[in-house]
């Protein structure tokens, strides 16, 4: 999630321009706002709506474990200092486990001891409050020093030393009461950072569903269907090998008719064996076991803590799913297909067919569409065979069982242990056609199209840059209205660090939100701040979709000069001045208003230009002119040493 945090500004008693300093282990909400020297411990939750502000006291502590809640506010006077528990001189500490709570003010000079609780609006002012103190709502502490282990009562007003020192000791009930708030906190930040991950949320879901059909086992009804097939297959046995290759558990789950049909699945048990032949052996014991049922395998990943396959290895009927090749008559159509990774063909037939001649593992994964959105991908099964005909065979008969979810080809090298492609080759409700190349064999045609959702190469390598520079990726959509009114929503991060990873995620949120704006996000993870916004897909631009070449949409570092703008036309007068303005190492911005908040002087920023490139910067300030057609837009030049504006030129009016 991304933090709100600034420097402070330039004033004249702080020309520092300190930033925070964030703990790696904190949870500070988006919608909270830092400013200046503020040092947050580790394990401190900062929530929604707070504002901490080091702009004119200065420096501010926060010490681990603290929680500081919805809406408080922290600032200070230039004047007046408090010694912190290190020795140095602070304008606002506050210690370890402390609890400040809703709304609440601490105006520095201000100390809070370990432990304290601070309640609901209540008012910390140019005062020093003792370890383990309790100040209930709506009380006014100001000018006075609380001693150790003191209870200010809702509504009091202390504001003398002798009505301070007449205050009552803190009673173990009250001491429970704040404990109690400072565990909801702690569980709520570790809350937080797992609403921030994929992988814990997948297993929070996984988890609940286990609990939910285990309370409605004892409910189940079970048919007496005819007898499955208990006997492993070959096909088993290599998603076995291929699973304890790579280090992974394997365990089963079973389900009836009814629980198959609402996705119920009871646990069948975790295999603990490493050996292939006691696991196989144990699977048939399995299937023996639950005859009349669906049982599939389960590969997971102790270490990530996730799964990495479920495939159906029995059914009622007793069929094995992955014994059953759809005939010519059944074959299903796939629908267009996006390359991502390396991969570059036209055909996906050739491909498969490169692939296997060189040797490369390929293997099928699957996901429904929240898994897809997630990035939880499902191995749905390997493809051993070194036949590129029998291999085009074996890859439609998995991806036939999955005709509604998107399916991904990976192709693996396995001496470098590592992928070298990733292709989309199903995606639900899309349609393609299917032609099997020069393979000689009757198979379902691949053919890998274009898609308005896919990456120009200007956009690949802006990924490529902001990778090789350790930044995370992230992606924001907004319609037409949204994208005026700066209202961006996000597609969410990007875990992956691996480029195939990343542009297959670019490339599903673009067809996610096709006719809407997107921009591409790139985060500092350290730094904790956006370090590039570039938006790689505009409405009414969409690609071609031939079968021949990558569809390309418009950003603001591939916009091309030609692309029709308004009246606003870049004159060679402004472009002399952008070159001026290169020249001097300023940085380019942008601003819009309509003829209402012209008049107001109210204007409105555009992205930012982070280029230092003239191509760049004329085609980013074409694009905003662009984009805001019969509106006033001027050209901002910025002096980054000074933090200043050198210049304001207006470059399209209406």
């Amino acid at each position: 999630m991304v933090v709100i945090t600034t420097a402070a500004p330039p004033t004249p008693w702080s020309r520092n321009l300190a930033e925070p300093q964030i703990d790696k282990s904190a949870y500070v909400h988006s919608f909270s706002n830092l400013i200046g020297d503020v040092q947050v411990g580790a394990n401190v939750l900062i929530a929604p709506g707070t504002s901490i502000r080091a702009d004119e006291g200065t420096p501010f502590y926060i010490g681990a474990e603290t929680n500081i809640q919805d809406g408080v506010v922290i600032h200070g006077l230039e004047q007046g200092r408090v010694t912190g528990d290190d020795g140095q001189e602070y304008s606002v500490w506050i210690g370890k486990r402390a609890c400040i709570t809703h709304m609440a003010l601490i105006h520095g000079p201000a100390y809070i001891g370990d432990q304290c609780f601070i309640g609901f609006r209540s008012t910390v002012f140019n005062a020093k409050v003792g370890d383990g103190c309790i100040i209930m709502m709506h009380a006014l502490i100001q000018d006075v020093e609380i001693p150790p282990g003191k209870y200010v009562p809702s509504g009091a007003v202390i504001t003398n030393q002798q009505q301070a020192d007449r205050l009552p000791d803190v009673i173990e009930s009250d001491q429970k009461f704040a404990h109690h708030v400072v565990q909801i906190n702690e569980a709520l930040r570790v809350g937080y950072h797992c609403a921030d991950s994929d992988s814990c949320i997948t297993q929070v879901r996984n988890e609940v569903s286990q609990e939910t059909n285990q309370s409605n086992s004892s409910n189940g009804i079970y048919n007496n269907s005819p007898l499955g097939d208990m006997s492993v297959t070959t096909q088993t046995r290599e998603q076995v090998r291929s699973l304890l290759s790579q280090g992974y558990k394997i365990s089963t789950e079973h389900a009836n008719a009814r629980r198959f049909k609402t996705k119920s699945w009871l646990d069948g048990g975790v295999i603990s064996s490493t050996r292939e032949d006691q696991i196989v052996n144990q699977l048939q014991g399995i299937l023996g076991e639950y005859t009349g049922e669906y049982v599939r395998l389960v590969g997971f990943d102790p270490h990530g803590k996730r799964r990495v396959l479920e495939a159906i290895i029995q059914r009622p009927d007793g069929n094995n799913p992955q014994q059953t090749s759809p005939t010519g008559n059944t074959a299903k159509t796939a629908p267009a297909p996006v390359v991502s990774g390396n991969s570059s063909n036209s055909n996906l037939a050739d491909q498969i067919q490169s692939f296997v001649r060189q040797g490369y593992n390929l293997s099928i994964e699957h996901a429904n569409a929240r898994r897809f959105k997630t990035k939880s991908w499902l191995t749905a099964g390997s493809v051993n065979s070194t036949n590129a005909n029998q291999a085009l065979r074996d890859v439609e008969s998995i991806i036939a069982n999955y005709s509604n979810e998107y399916v991904c080809l990976i192709a693996v090298d396995p001496h470098a242990k590592r992928r070298i492609a990733e292709i989309i080759v199903q995606r639900p409700g899309a349609t393609a056609s299917l032609s099997g190349g020069n393979t000689g064999s009757t198979v379902s045609n691949f053919s890998v199209g274009g898609s308005a959702g896919g990456l120009s190469s200007e956009a690949i390598a802006k990924v490529r840059s902001l990778l090789a520079q350790g930044a995370k990726i992230g992606t924001e959509h907004a319609d037409k209205r949204h994208f005026r009114a700066k209202s961006w929503s996000s597609c969410g991060t990007i875990d992956s660090t691996r480029e195939a990873e990343v542009i297959r995620a670019l490339e599903g949120c673009l067809n996610e939100h096709q006719g809407e704006y997107v921009r591409l996000i790139g985060i500092d993870s350290q730094a904790k701040r956006r370090v590039a916004e570039v938006i790689i897909q505009r409405p009414g631009e969409s690609a071609v979709t031939t079968s021949k070449s990558a569809p390309s949409v418009a950003s603001p570092s591939s916009f091309s000069s030609s692309a029709p703008v308004s009246s606003g036309n870049l004159s060679s007068e402004i472009i002399s001045k952008v070159r001026s303005f290169l020249a001097q190492g300023c940085k380019i911005g942008t601003e819009h208003a309509d003829k209402r908040h012209f008049k107001a002087k109210s204007w409105t920023s555009c992205s930012t230009i982070d280029s230092t490139k003239e191509s760049d910067v004329i085609r980013a300030l074409e694009g905003c002119l662009n984009d805001h057609r019969g509106e006033y837009v001027r050209l901002i030049g910025v002096d980054t040493q000074a933090k200043r504006r050198i210049a304001e030129i207006i470059i399209q009016r209406p």
